[in-house]
C-alpha cells in the first residue's frame, strides 16, 4: 500500500475508534440539571425544575440525589392541582424541593430508612429485594450518575407533609 493510502486507512481507523470510544461512553458528565435534561421521559420535570428556579440548584455541586417523576407520574395529577401548583411558585419549588435528598444516594445505598430532601422533611425510603422506593413510589430506572450527584426516576409525584 502507498503512503497516502496507508495514511488515509490509518486516519479513517483513528476516527472510526475515537467515534466508537465517543458512543460507548455516552454524553460528557454533567449536572443533575443537565444529565436530567437529556431524558425525555423526564420534560414536564425538567420544565417545572425551570418554572421553580431550581436549575442552579441541580447545577451547584451537591452531592444530591433527585427522585425525578417521569411524565406519566405527572400525567396522574390531576389537572386543577398541576394548575394551582404552576400558579403558585412557592408551592412548587416546595414540592419539587420534596423530591430532593441531600447527599448522593445510589439504589444500592438506599435501604428501609429516611433522607433529608431539601424541602426540609424527610423522606421515606424503603428496599425490598432489588425494588427501591421513596415514600409511596417505586424507581423506575435507578442511578442516572451526574457530576453532582444521583437521579432515580419514580413512578410518582410526591407530596410533601402539611407544615
Amino acid at each position: 500500500m502507498n503512503q497516502p493510502l496507508r495514511l488515509l486507512a490509518l486516519s479513517l481507523m483513528t476516527a472510526l475508534t475515537v467515534g466508537l470510544t465517543a458512543c460507548a461512553t455516552g454524553p460528557a458528565p454533567a449536572p443533575l440539571a443537565d444529565t436530567l435534561s437529556r431524558d425525555a421521559r423526564l420534560s414536564t420535570f425538567n420544565r417545572l425544575v425551570a418554572e421553580a428556579g431550581l436549575q442552579d440548584t441541580l447545577r451547584g455541586t451537591g452531592p444530591l440525589t433527585v427522585f425525578a417523576p417521569s411524565d406519566e407520574a405527572f400525567k396522574a395529577v390531576p389537572a386543577k392541582t398541576m394548575e394551582a401548583l404552576t400558579k403558585d411558585k412557592a408551592q412548587l419549588k416546595a414540592v419539587l424541593s420534596f423530591h430532593i435528598a441531600t447527599g448522593k444516594l445510589s439504589a444500592a445505598d438506599i435501604q428501609n430508612g429516611t433522607a433529608k430532601s431539601l424541602q426540609g422533611a424527610s423522606l421515606t425510603t424503603s428496599r425490598t429485594g432489588t425494588f427501591v422506593g421513596v415514600e409511596d413510589a417505586l424507581v423506575q430506572q435507578a442511578d442516572i450518575t451526574a457530576t453532582n450527584g444521583v437521579a432515580h426516576v419514580i413512578d410518582r409525584v410526591l407530596t410533601p407533609p402539611k407544615k
